[in-house]
């Protein structure tokens, strides 16, 4: 999907499924949404903003009408592939001492094992995870035995962006669990992805299942079955991230999320999102989105 995809689809589909219509609930406005097929970021643009204005009218954070818990959530960091092993040291120390509880790298061909072991020669002990953005097949399977041995968090979407079959045959022959992102669309996906054991944990990216209700319903998915889940990030502006801060806060975000990332010089809200020194973001405790845009 692409801003200009997005922009046809809610002009053209989403906005005359709904302008002038009464809406009860986000399970409704899904249900109205649902010949639409695929789109989800297009769904996610209105669903959410449908989310912020039904938490402003009960009177309640974002966060606890979604069903949060939470008044504070773990944030890690994403950091990109360097141009040197020595630059991403300096990026992993920077990020540590700002009080980021998990690293995650960026990994490709001819970018993964050495740079790990540099990692963990100079942070032994760090909570480290590794994302292949769907770089590598089963004939890697090598590398990721490889990878094994470094006491990895995870390795995130190490095969084919859609892939669910090959996932499960390559986590039967590591120990680290693997974890899905881009091949995750929904709570169905999920399911068949736990069914077929792809993987043993679940990233879950509010834009890319369709907004804050499939998020939810992929979360209780993941929490009945104790898979833990931790929220991605796509390069949002503060408004996403707000959205994202709470859905981390219901009871299945177990691991540190994407949330620690500042993508813009001039942020649309206000105040700005802060990371404290505990690696941790306040939920807002005002009503609705919790941010002035």
């Amino acid at each position: 999907e692409t801003v200009r995809t997005c922009w046809h689809i809610q002009q053209d589909f989403i906005v005359p499924a709904i302008l002038g219509k009464e809406v009860e609930s986000p399970g409704d406005l899904i249900a109205r949404l649902a010949p639409i097929r695929g789109h989800n970021m297009a769904k996610a643009g209105v669903e959410m903003a449908f989310w912020d204005l039904l938490a402003q009218h009960q009177g309640k954070p974002l966060s606890i009408a979604v069903g949060g818990i939470k008044d504070r959530v773990a944030a890690g960091v994403s950091i990109g592939v360097q141009e040197s092993i020595t630059a991403l040291l300096r990026s992993i120390e920077a990020s540590l001492q700002n009080g980021c509880q998990r690293i995650k790298i960026k990994i490709k061909p001819s970018w993964d094992v050495e740079v790990v072991k540099e990692i963990r020669r100079s942070f032994p002990l760090i909570p480290l995870t590794v994302d292949a953005n769907a770089a590598y097949t089963l004939e890697d399977v090598d590398i990721f035995k490889r990878l094994d041995s470094y006491n990895l968090m995870m390795i995130e979407q190490p095969l084919g962006y859609d892939d669910l079959v090959d996932h499960a045959q390559l986590q039967k022959a590591l120990s680290t669990p693997l974890c899905l992102d881009e091949s995750i669309r929904g709570p169905d996906d999920a399911r068949k992805a736990l069914d077929l054991g792809s993987c043993r944990i679940i990233n879950v990216k509010v834009g890319r299942v369709g907004g804050l209700f499939q998020a939810k319903r992929l979360h209780d998915l993941c929490l009945a079955r104790d898979v833990p889940v931790w929220c991605g990030s796509r390069i949002e502006s503060g408004i996403g991230m707000a959205h994202n801060i709470a859905v981390a806060s219901l009871l299945g975000f177990t691991l540190p999320g994407d949330l620690g990332g500042q993508y813009y010089t001039e942020d649309v809200i206000e105040p700005p999102i802060e990371v404290d020194r505990f690696g941790e973001i306040a939920v807002p405790s005002c009503p609705g989105l919790g941010f002035a845009v």
